[in-house]
């Protein structure tokens, strides 16, 4: 898979260089090549500064505003496209805001499959609206496409993590159901990972977690959280030590593709929560590609969490953490 950086790295870091000036000399000094995860809030408080009186209409909202908190697997948050809308600092402001988002070692990837799913777009085929202010204290970026709703809030929504519910995914390749082992999906590694988990299990435990028909698809509805009596699947709580250990690196490779600060605040609602015990997993035997039974489709919910990764045809995956009620 290619990297989406077709520019040369000097015209990169002038890029970045230019949208930085703004926001003060020394961040740019403290990250040349990527920024920390606080710069991104610092980029966005920069990039609303920068709208000129006729974007602001059409991109700015009230925090209150129900588009704020809406996700979905394929979507535009306003129908103006970065990449016709903005100037070219704008641009490289919000791609260093969406890179801020991830962790370093993976965002390459992220954009990678991004312009793989717009047909060589990327970025620019992607949407943005602001909620609130900057200084206000309620204050969030949205940015919205295909396979992708992401979020940057600097904690302004409190006890949710990641500012709210988030979706990711990858079609992998021209068909838009992909093959069995899911080649170059750069995702599919986290059910390899949850697969792990279901192998390691007896037979008794095997059928409790896997079930028939997984949740449906209805944008933000998908992610609505369960009370613990109607939750399915196998608990967590009652597998062996050497179980749970799997479900940890489930967790840890769910988590890997975000930034620090985000995938910390994550963990830190699972275990307030409740923690690993809290958790049920569960695998969907109705959509196995291939009826090769490696799962497809699986998720990881509690009372305040759902991660539901839905691998057919291609990998669409919800998210919904928040902090114990």
């Amino acid at each position: 898979m290619q990297c989406p950086d077709c520019d040369s790295v000097d015209r990169r870091r002038f890029l970045k260089t230019a949208a930085l000036g703004t926001a003060g000399a020394a961040i740019a000094a403290a990250a040349p090549k990527k920024l920390t995860g606080s710069s991104s809030e610092t980029l966005v408080t920069t990039l609303y500064n920068s709208l000129s009186p006729e974007q602001k209409p059409k991109i700015v909202f009230p925090f209150d505003h129900p588009l704020r908190s809406k996700v979905d697997n394929n979507w535009f948050i306003v129908p103006q496209k970065i990449g016709k809308f903005f100037t070219p600092d704008q641009q490289a402001m919000i791609e260093e805001i969406f890179r801020g988002l991830h962790n370093p070692e993976f965002v390459d990837k992220v954009l990678a499959h991004m312009k793989e799913d717009t047909k060589g777009i990327g970025l620019p085929d992607y949407s943005v609206a602001l909620f609130g202010a900057p200084g206000s204290g309620d204050f969030e970026f949205v940015l919205t496409g295909r396979h992708c709703t992401a979020r940057c809030d600097g904690d302004s929504v409190q006890g949710v993590a990641f500012g709210g519910p988030i979706f990711y995914g990858h079609q992998a390749g021209p068909t838009f159901e992909e093959k069995p082992d899911h080649p170059n999906n750069v995702y599919w590694y986290q059910a390899k990972r949850a697969n792990e988990v279901f192998h390691a299990l007896n037979g008794k435990q095997r059928e409790q977690a896997l079930l028939g028909d997984p949740r449906a698809e209805k944008a933000t509805e998908t992610v609505a959280l369960k009370p613990k009596s109607e939750l399915t699947g196998l608990p967590v709580a009652s597998m062996t030590r050497d179980q749970k250990h799997l479900v940890e690196k489930v967790l840890a490779d769910l988590l890997m593709p975000f930034r620090k600060k985000d995938s910390d605040e994550a963990m830190r609602y699972i275990k307030g929560s409740g923690g690993m015990d809290a958790l049920h997993m569960s695998f969907y035997k109705n959509l196995d590609i291939g009826s090769d039974g490696v799962w497809d489709v699986w998720q990881l919910e509690s009372p305040s969490m759902v991660w539901y990764f839905r691998g057919a045809p291609h990998v669409h995956t919800w998210v919904n953490i928040r902090a114990k009620a």
